[in-house]
């Protein structure tokens, strides 16, 4: 299966969440796609349904197709602590997303692309591996002759430090990876507890 690439308010509607971020046409219609969207006699889903929703959620937020996805949860369970909270600080290491975290791309298929099309590195070498595990003190930054890109300038203009676990050098247009951030540090409204019970099945 490829990646998603269809509308995106259908699917933040889907999850009654807008994953996306933010979404006038959501924030219109926040109920569920469908004829049957809006219609109170929805049936109730299922203990499975329930969390079979929350990993295509989480999926669906991270750009994560399901072999990787899976991987990541096997990987997450072979290490001490809890494993939803390990899972969760796995994807975000990935490079990818650390390329989001930091404001060098508006969204995760923006920062996606940029590392595909090899305009990052991490630790002054090229990198076009979107699922790249980044460790603390890895420094990630925009390749030189990327630097002056549009969306690369337009979207540091309006960049913020608003993670405690990554760390922005505005000179050299590059960010650090300093730690693994706590549960309560990672923004997304995901239920990881729930993605764990689906895969213990």
């Amino acid at each position: 299966m490829a990646r998603y690439t269809g509308p995106k308010t259908k699917i933040a509607r889907k999850f009654r969440d807008p994953i996306y971020g933010p979404d006038k046409a959501y924030e219109k219609k926040s109920y569920p796609p469908g004829q049957h969207g809006n219609s109170r006699q929805r049936r109730k889903k299922s203990e499975y349904g329930t969390q079979l929703l929350e990993k295509q959620k989480a999926k669906y937020t991270y750009g994560i197709l399901e072999r990787q996805f899976r991987n990541v949860f096997h990987k997450a369970s072979r290490k001490k602590g809890v494993t939803g909270v390990i899972l969760l600080q796995l994807i975000e290491s990935r490079l990818d997303n650390v390329v989001y975290r930091l404001g060098i791309a508006p969204t995760r298929d923006a920062a996606r692309q940029l590392v595909s099309h090899r305009h990052i590195t991490v630790n002054n070498k090229v990198v076009n591996i979107p699922s790249f595990a980044l460790k603390p003190g890895d420094i990630v930054g925009v390749r030189e002759k990327s630097k002056s890109l549009l969306v690369i300038t337009e979207s540091l203009a309006s960049r913020t430090d608003k993670y405690s676990w990554l760390e922005w050098d505005d000179d050299n247009k590059s960010g650090k990876f300093l730690n693994y951030p706590e549960r309560d540090e990672i923004p997304e409204n995901i239920n990881e507890q729930l993605i764990v019970e689906l895969y213990s099945k």
